[in-house]
């Protein structure tokens, strides 16, 4: 298998190379030079998670050392919670049925941790065959749960350090004191005071110009998000295991086609479900569900990407978003790897803020992925009902999700099952989803005590008299009856040991010179 960069047909590199490298030189993003239909539902149906995983991930990484992915495997998915790693649930709501593919098993609560439990072992034998003997530095920008994963991944890796850059006031409490308490003596995190894509250019530029940089430092620059293979692909395998889920329950029929709703802001998490229906997955659509921040919809509508609007603060932060990394590589494929086209279209969106494709480009990518957006009304009032149908604890981010599947369904497309997938753990934003489920305000400060419920104006989210999050935590755990898990309810009895804070402006040099000069 070979890798190709989005921005030039003649840079193409092994899996190895793609994965040190995280980002190509001429700033495209590393991608499979093909997708063979290697998907076999009935040969693949009794399969374990960890089984799909070496399936998919020696597919594509074939230089790798086999066992050493096997042991990786072992050692990244003995982290999560539940002994299916993904599990998809049925929930029965009132007049419909819903499955959930719950991605929050892992041990940061959110589906980022599916891929960053992987990246660092993944990273390490990369380096490892390429006799690579300088630090490893990983860049990594977050819009609130690649940056936890991402830490608690490379956490004390050897011949590693990263640095994770997070928009001040733009990702929730949990979130924020999930980074700021991560020990390891090559862990270091930066609020920038600035939004998600800020923090997403900083680290593109910082890797764009590594080389004078570095300036022959014993250095190089890679990348945890999305825009490194390494960390996309993992995420492939959940789509499969969530349809051999359905088929063993018997809750559709071999080779039946369904759907699968995702919440993005960065187009990784869909692009994977992308990757595996061009393998042969039974995929019918996939359905692209954002929030206010909704320029992955207006694009997918009219084939317009306009970056030029409001950035909004919503209660579903991990998708505020603007620029869409990911989106680039599906383009590159469905123009057939046109990377002149690539160039041309990244550098209207570098220098107007604004590109468009034609219409037969569009249908193309339409026969796939449809797109349909969500506000924090409609979140908060289908947390709400989802909770009170069914007793089903959803966060903002799923919610939005669900909001978008039942706005598809509406439309009548097709009569298919769709999956929702679920991101995080309602209690990484238990403030807005606690609100949301109507409990009643006043009780919030107490939460050793018994917690009411009381109905909630629709579209109206309750404002709680108190921010401490622990107890709004406890008192969601009680109207619940569910638990909230271990690794955020002990977070505000950890040390802050991250305390940097720049202006986007002074971030490369934060990293040129106060980071690089003391490592």
């Amino acid at each position: 298998m070979e890798f190709v960069s989005t921005r030039n047909n003649k840079n193409v590199v092994n899996a190895e190379s793609a994965i040190v490298k995280g980002l190509s030189s001429d700033g495209g993003l590393f991608t499979p030079n093909k997708f063979d239909k290697i998907i076999n539902v009935d040969k693949l149906k009794n399969m374990t998670y960890k089984e799909l995983a070496y399936f998919i991930i020696t597919y594509f990484f074939d230089t790798l050392d086999k066992e050493k992915i096997k042991n990786a495997i072992n050692n990244a998915y003995d982290k999560f919670g539940d002994s299916e790693v993904t599990p998809t649930r049925k929930v029965n709501m009132k007049d419909e049925i819903d499955y959930y593919l719950e991605l929050f098993h892992g041990p940061t609560s959110a589906f980022k941790d599916v891929a960053l439990t992987m990246l660092p072992h993944l990273l390490t034998i990369s380096y490892d065959i390429l006799n690579i003997d300088k630090l490893v530095y990983i860049l990594c920008a977050t819009s609130g749960d690649t940056g936890k994963s991402a830490l608690e991944g490379f956490k004390d890796v050897k011949n590693t350090y990263i640095t994770v850059f997070y928009p001040n006031n733009f990702v929730s409490k949990i979130q924020e004191l999930q980074m700021k308490t991560t020990t390891g003596k090559n862990t270091n995190v930066v609020s920038v005071n600035g939004n998600f894509d800020d923090c997403q250019r900083i680290v593109k530029n910082l890797m764009k110009e590594s080389d004078s940089i570095l300036n022959n430092k014993n250095v190089l620059f890679s990348s945890a998000n999305s825009i490194n293979i390494g960390r996309l692909i993992p995420q492939v395998v959940y789509y499969i295991k969530s349809y051999i889920d359905l088929l063993n329950n018997n809750e559709i029929k071999n080779n039946e086609k369904i759907n699968f709703v995702v919440p993005t802001g960065n187009f990784g998490d869909i692009l994977a479900g992308y990757i595996a229906k061009k393998m042969g997955l039974p995929i019918d659509k996939l359905i692209c569900a954002s929030n206010k921040n909704n320029i992955l919809t207006d694009f997918l509508n009219t084939g317009v990407y306009d970056a030029k609007r409001t950035f909004y603060n919503t209660n579903s932060p991990s998708m505020d978003i603007i620029i869409s990394s990911n989106l680039e590589r599906l383009l590159y494929i469905e123009s057939g790897y046109d990377d002149e086209f690539i160039k041309k279209i990244y550098k209207d969106l570098e220098n107007e803020k604004k590109f468009e494709i034609d219409k037969n480009l569009l249908n193309k990518i339409n026969e796939t992925f449809l797109g349909f957006s969500a506000d924090e009304n409609e979140t908060n009032d289908i947390i709400k009902k989802v909770f009170d149908e069914s007793k089903y604890l959803i966060d903002t981010h799923t919610a939005v999700a669900k909001c978008c599947k039942d706005k598809f369904e509406n439309k009548k497309i097709n009569d298919n099952k769709t999956v929702i997938l679920s991101t995080a753990s309602p209690y990484k934003f238990c403030k807005s989803v606690y609100g949301a489920v109507g409990a009643a305000t006043e009780d919030v400060g107490a939460a050793t005590e018994d917690v009411g419920a009381a109905s909630c104006r629709p579209g109206k989210q309750i404002t709680s008299p108190t921010n401490d999050e622990f107890s709004i935590m406890s008192a969601l755990e009680k109207i619940s009856n569910t638990s909230a898990p271990k690794n955020l309810k002990v977070l505000n009895e950890l040390p802050i040991l991250h305390k940097d804070n720049v202006d986007v402006e002074e971030a490369e040099n934060y990293i040129a010179i106060n980071k690089l000069n003391v490592l």
